[in-house]
C-alpha cells in the first residue's frame, strides 16, 4: 500500500496522522515500564515455600517490613507538602518580571544538579554534631550539646525537601505563569486587595496544578533511598519501604519477595495519588457549579 493510499485510509477512519507520533513512546514505555511491572507482579505471586500470596501475607504479618510503610509515608507527605506549600509565595513572586529574576531561578534550581548523594554529604557536613550549625549553636550559648541532625528522620526529611523543592517550584511557576493576569487586575479594579485577589482569584485557578504537583512530589519523596541511608537510620526510624525491597532482593537474594514489597510500594502510592486527584476532580467540579 502506498504512502498516499494509506493517508486518505486514516483519513477515511478520522485517524489524525499526527497521532502516529506517539507510536515509538508507546513502544518506549512498553518496553521500559510495562513488561518490568508484569514481569515483576508475577514474580511477586511466586514464593520459594508457600502459596501464591505467602510473600503477601509475609510482608503484612511481620511488624518489622509492615511499619515501613507508615515510616515512608510520614517522611513522603510531610515533604511532599512542605515543597508544595513553600512554593507558592515563591513561585507568585516569581512570575512578574524584575531586576535579578534569572539568578534567583538558578539558585532555586541548583539542587537538581547536585543529586541525592551530593546533599547528603552537605547535610552531613553542615548538620552533624561537628558540623557548622552545632558550632554556632555552642558558640553562642544556645544548646548545651550538639543537637542531632542528621542520621535520624530529620537529615532524611531535609534532604527531601532540599532535593525535592526545585520540581515543585518550577510547577507551580508553570501554573502561576499560565493564570492571565487580567483576571487578578479585574478584581483590583472591583475593589479586591492583594490577598482578596490571590485568595478568590489565584488560588482556585491554582489549587489543580498544586495537587499535580503535590502528586509528583510525592512520588519522589516516597520513593527514596539513598536519603534514608546517608543520612538517615536505615534499621531504625528511617527503614523505608525501597530499602525493605531492596534488602530482599539483594541481600537476601529473594527476588519474588522484593517484587512483592514493590508492588505494595506501588499500591501505595497509587492509593495516595487517587486520593488527591479524587480531591482534585471535586474541586474542580465545584468550581464549576458541577457543570460540563
Amino acid at each position: 500500500m502506498s504512502t498516499v493510499a494509506l493517508r486518505h485510509r486514516l483519513a477515511e477512519r478520522g485517524v489524525d496522522r499526527v497521532l502516529l507520533l506517539l507510536v515509538p513512546g508507546t513502544v518506549f514505555i512498553a518496553l521500559l515500564f510495562l513488561y518490568p511491572f508484569l514481569y515483576g507482579l508475577q514474580l511477586s505471586f511466586q514464593p520459594a515455600v508457600g502459596g501464591p500470596l505467602a510473600n503477601y501475607e509475609r510482608f503484612f504479618t511481620d511488624a518489622y517490613l509492615r511499619d515501613t510503610i507508615w515510616i515512608t509515608l510520614r517522611l513522603g507527605l510531610p515533604a511532599a507538602l512542605i515543597n508544595v506549600l513553600a512554593s507558592i509565595p515563591i513561585a507568585y513572586r516569581m512570575r512578574g518580571r524584575f531586576r535579578g529574576k534569572r539568578l534567583i531561578t538558578t539558585i532555586l534550581v541548583v539542587p537538581i544538579t547536585l543529586g541525592t548523594v551530593l546533599t547528603a554529604e552537605g547535610l552531613i557536613e553542615y548538620l552533624s554534631p561537628v558540623g557548622w550549625f552545632n558550632k554556632v549553636l555552642l558558640g553562642l550559648g544556645l544548646a548545651d550539646e550538639p543537637v542531632r541532625l542528621v542520621h535520624n528522620y530529620w537529615g532524611v526529611l531535609f534532604s527531601l525537601i532540599i532535593t525535592g523543592f526545585p520540581f515543585a517550584f518550577l510547577l507551580t511557576l508553570s501554573y502561576l505563569s499560565g493564570i492571565d493576569p487580567s483576571l487578578e487586575r479585574a478584581a483590583a479594579t472591583l475593589g479586591a486587595s492583594p490577598r482578596q485577589r490571590f485568595r478568590h482569584v489565584v488560588m482556585p485557578l491554582l489549587a489543580p496544578g498544586l495537587a499535580v504537583t503535590f502528586c509528583l512530589s510525592f512520588v519522589l519523596a516516597f520513593s527514596v533511598f539513598p536519603s534514608a541511608i546517608m543520612v538517615g537510620e536505615p534499621q531504625g526510624e528511617t527503614h523505608v519501604i525501597s530499602i525493605a525491597a531492596y534488602n530482599s532482593a539483594f541481600r537476601d537474594f529473594d527476588y519474588p519477595m522484593g517484587s512483592a514489597i514493590a508492588m505494595i510500594m506501588a499500591v501505595v502510592m497509587l492509593l495516595v495519588i487517587g486520593l488527591v486527584l479524587l480531591w482534585r476532580t471535586t474541586l474542580y467540579r465545584g468550581s464549576t457549579g458541577g457543570k460540563g
